[in-house]
Parts: C-alpha cells; sequence; structure tokens
C-alpha cells in the first residue's frame, strides 16, 4: 500500500486528489497538513484520514509521498521540507511563481534523490491521448499551427492575490495549454508575445484575461486565450479546446466534451456529469504507480519549469507590449 499524505487543501484541486486516492486499491491518504489548522482539519474529516498540525511529524510519520496544493508561492518551501524527508512529490502547477524557485525545487529533489512531479492532467483526457497517437503516426504530417484556449471560472479567494498566486488567469491557465503542446507535439516554445489585464472584475490586483501569441521550435505557430470570464454558474474550471492546423489535415479538439448536460434543480444550475476518464485519477494512478516502482513521476518538475517559462515570459512581454523570447534554463 503506498501511503500518500496531501499538504494544504488551499487549491480546489486537492479534493478531487485527495478523492482519487481513496479510489485506488494500492494507495491511501495516510494524512493531511495544512497551515490552516481548521481547513486541515475539516478536509481530514471529510476523507476519513488524520490531520497532523506539525509539518515535521507529517512528514516523518511513515510517508511514501506527498501531494502539494497549497497556494502557488508556498510551493518550494514545502517540496525542499518534503525532498528533505525523503517523500515522493506531485507538486500542483503552476509548480512555482518564479524561475529561480522552480530549479531551487528541481535541485532539492535531485540532491535528496526523490522524484517530483508536476500536476498536468490534460495529459490524461481521453481526447487528448488520441491527438497525440495521431500526431505522433503522423496523420497530420508537419504541424503549422494551433489555436487553444483555456477559458473558465475565477477561483477567487487567493488567487486573486499577486503575493500568493503569483500571477491569475495567463498563468493560471496557460501552464496546461503550454505543457499539452510541448508533449503533443514535441517541440519547445522560443517566443511570446501577451497582453493581458485585470478586465472582467473589481477588487483583484491580479489579470483575468490573457491573449498570447507564441512560436515553437519546429516553426509551430499558437495562438491561446486564457481567461476567468465564465459565469459563476459555470460547470468546470477551464475549456481547453485546440484546433490543431497540419499540413494533412485540421484536428478539433474539445477536451471536456465527454458529459452530459444536467440541470439541477437541487443547485439551480447546469452540471456537467462525466461519462468519460476522469483525467485527475490517471494523473494520482500514474504518479502513484511511479511510487511504487520507484521511477520518476511522468510528467516532470523540468515540465514545470518549461511551463512556467512560458508564463513568465509572457507576463514580461505584457509589461514591455514586445515581442521577447522564451529563455529555456
Amino acid at each position: 500500500m503506498t501511503r500518500v499524505g496531501i499538504m494544504s487543501f488551499a487549491h480546489m484541486h486537492a479534493f478531487a486528489y485527495a478523492d482519487c486516492l481513496r479510489r485506488l486499491p494500492d494507495a491511501e491518504l495516510s494524512a493531511v497538513w495544512d497551515d490552516d489548522a481548521d481547513r486541515g482539519n475539516e478536509a481530514a474529516k471529510q476523507f476519513e484520514t488524520s490531520f497532523i498540525e506539525d509539518q515535521a511529524t507529517f512528514l516523518n510519520s511513515g510517508l511514501d509521498a506527498v501531494i502539494i496544493t497549497s497556494e502557488n508561492v508556498k510551493h518550494r518551501a514545502m517540496v525542499e521540507a518534503a525532498a528533505s524527508a525523503g517523500l515522493s512529490i506531485l507538486c500542483e502547477k503552476p509548480i512555482a511563481t518564479t524561475i529561480d524557485d522552480a530549479k531551487a525545487m528541481i535541485a532539492a529533489c535531485n540532491d535528496a534523490g526523490v522524484g517530483l512531479g508536476t500536476a498536468f492532467p490534460c495529459r490524461y483526457i481521453p481526447s487528448m491521448m488520441d491527438v497525440k497517437k495521431r500526431i505522433d503516426a503522423g496523420e497530420l504530417g508537419t504541424i503549422y499551427a494551433c489555436a487553444c484556449t483555456n477559458n473558465g471560472q475565477f477561483p477567487g479567494g487567493w488567487f486573486a492575490d499577486q503575493s500568493l498566486a503569483g500571477g491569475g488567469a495567463t498563468m493560471d491557465h496557460t501552464v496546461h495549454i503550454a505543457d499539452a503542446l510541448r508533449w503533443l507535439l514535441g517541440q519547445e516554445f522560443t517566443k511570446v508575445y501577451c497582453e493581458n489585464g485585470n478586465l472582467l472584475r473589481e477588487g483583484i490586483n491580479t489579470d483575468d484575461v490573457g491573449s498570447l501569441h507564441l512560436e515553437m521550435t519546429g516553426g509551430t505557430m499558437v495562438s491561446h486565450v486564457a481567461s476567468w470570464n465564465r459565469a459563476a454558474s459555470f460547470p468546470t474550471w477551464g475549456d481547453v479546446t485546440m484546433e490543431i492546423i497540419g499540413e494533412k489535415g485540421v484536428l478539433a479538439v474539445d477536451a471536456f466534451n465527454q458529459k452530459i448536460d444536467v440541470y439541477s434543480d437541487e443547485v439551480v444550475k447546469t452540471e456537467w456529469a462525466y461519462w468519460g476518464d476522469d483525467c485527475n485519477f490517471g494523473l494520482i494512478a500514474d504518479f502513484v504507480d511511479a511510487v511504487k516502482n520507484k521511477q520518476p513521476p511522468t510528467v516532470s518538475g523540468l515540465d514545470g519549469l518549461r511551463a512556467l517559462e512560458v508564463t513568465t515570459a509572457a507576463y514580461a512581454s505584457a509589461r514591455s507590449h514586445q515581442s521577447v523570447p522564451i529563455e529555456l534554463s
């Protein structure tokens, strides 16, 4: 049995990951730690596990691995503490808020000899996996361009605080697309032009809309819109769409379309009932399998760094209103 702990329930994805651990026959959610004791206690009760208030005690409680789902700016300190305890780590995206922090996290895990993974569940969406097979098989030929979106609800809370989130919708939603395209195409990003801002709501000091135009090493041109423009009643956190244009054809992807629209009088809004595979479950099952077999996580800390390099360059572009090269660390 692989014993996994969750560090912080600040991020909403923690609840999905905890549920996935409970559904896996060869894993268990063994303990919860949170710097907000009330939040940690409540989550531990919900998932019928133990809350350990002292971080050192938690990290040395017999765990094999941890999943870190804190506010973005706290990722580095938690990763370094878990690495020092010899635990494998899955860190929520973005891996960090600065390039220096991401590099330090990767170095800490390398020095400790532990695995560091980044939570990019879009790789485990069935339609995305099918697209990967088609592109690898050469069905589209050379890929000329991709038009992408990731629009969703405003998450609220600390996501609106630049000092905790490190960025707004441009960071929150672009990293998913950046990682998916690197994985699908086997190319790196080389340049970005971005315009973004706080256009939709008052009272937040992060951007809620970003428009990006990017280039990749294979010559692929990418356009992307990242936003928190959906209503509070929108059924999910994002939409993740792609139109991939190749020399042999065009492929349209709606990554979350394995669903049925449910009009619920109980919650008085439309909900999506998914009938397809659960991408979060795929992510967590793959991570647990890597821990069990003492292998590095499939989606690595370096993958997290590469996606962060795209977003930090995008913010530099938005400040300068100029195209910015994407420097690979």
